[in-house]
């Protein structure tokens, strides 16, 4: 070996070892929203993962979970928007989703196995028929593969772990379900729902109805609360650049455009950012109120409730 190409084999290792310790970038204070279209075979961990490292964010969280086999809406809080996760987690869903009939799983769904089978095929008319059945306030039990509690345990925990998971139907809302299109194998819906409500089980349940069995071939969310696929952005544009990922970060307040805004002068934005109430004057000023949010000069202060006449600050943001 010549001396040159000795010295070139050395240098090698350093230069890989420079490369191991190449700083990260600097962890930074990031606020706002990203709805990201995840997508199939995603977790939703991992999505916030990647959200986070796009902004190289200190702080970020989900605001409902989204099964690796769907696709979709998957609303990703950061920094100071966390203080605002409740609000979007609680708004009504929407999801388009396809059920092959003939078949049931243990998942309700295509990751899991087959329990059971059926050479029943349903008209579409019987389907139809069968949907107010499945809409307002109805009972639901949740897939035994779910993130339900049981005695402390995820529910999918102990189902992978062989043991008997038994949970009971509670009420769940669904605003609206319709079929998108019908063929003999495959039904595509479309379903508007409250939080809770699992479409897996929505899909088991129409198969049992109709005597045909089914689950879920294919999930994708296409609204959250306040979000819809116009707001969405793919992981490769967050990918792409800075500008890109940048382009798609939410004000912090969008989360919150379904309850009303009250617009507060710079001393009561000081009192509520302190944790004190502040009197609301003016012939239109609220007297009752649930939620609300409170801005000054267009900045968001605080979210909280109204009592006679009187806004109660809940929580407070530093932006």
């Amino acid at each position: 070996m010549s001396e040159v190409a000795a010295a070139e084999d050395a240098a090698l290792p350093a230069q890989d070892e420079a490369r191991s310790f190449a700083p990260r970038p600097k962890k930074r204070d990031v606020h706002g929203w990203v709805v990201l279209d995840k997508p199939v075979g995603m977790t939703s961990t991992h999505a916030v993962s990647v959200v986070k490292r796009a902004f190289s964010a200190k702080k970020a969280g989900h605001a409902g979970t989204l099964d690796p086999l769907a696709s979709g809406l998957l609303p990703i809080a950061l920094g100071e928007a966390t203080k605002t996760v409740p609000f979007v987690m609680d708004g009504r869903k929407a999801y388009q989703f396809t059920v092959a009939w003939g078949t049931q799983t243990d998942t309700d769904d295509t990751e899991g196995k087959v329990i059971a089978t059926s050479e029943t095929r349903p008209e579409e008319a019987a389907i139809t028929a069968l949907l107010p059945r499945f809409t307002g306030t109805i009972q639901q039990v949740p897939p035994k593969y779910s993130a339900i509690k049981i005695a402390g345990e995820r529910a999918y925990d102990l189902a992978r772990e062989g043991e008997e998971v038994t949970l009971q139907a509670r009420p769940v809302e669904i605003d609206a379900l319709r079929i998108v299109s019908h063929s003999a194998e495959t039904t595509t819906f479309e379903a508007e729902c409250g939080k809770g409500t699992y479409v897996r089980a929505i899909a088991r349940d129409l198969g049992l109805a109709l005597g045909c069995l089914g689950h879920v071939a294919h999930l994708r969310r296409t609204r959250v609360g306040p979000f819809s696929v116009a707001d969405a952005a793919s992981v490769e544009s967050l990918r792409e650049s800075p500008e890109a990922a940048t382009a798609a970060l939410l004000p912090v307040k969008t989360a919150l455009s379904l309850i009303p805004e009250i617009v507060v002068h710079r001393d009561a934005a000081l009192r509520l950012k302190r944790g004190q109430s502040v009197l609301l004057r003016g012939r239109d000023a609220p007297v009752e109120a649930q939620a609300v949010y409170a801005t000054s000069g267009g900045v968001l202060i605080a979210t909280g409730s109204i009592d006679n006449g009187e806004l109660v600050p809940h929580r407070v943001f530093n932006l």
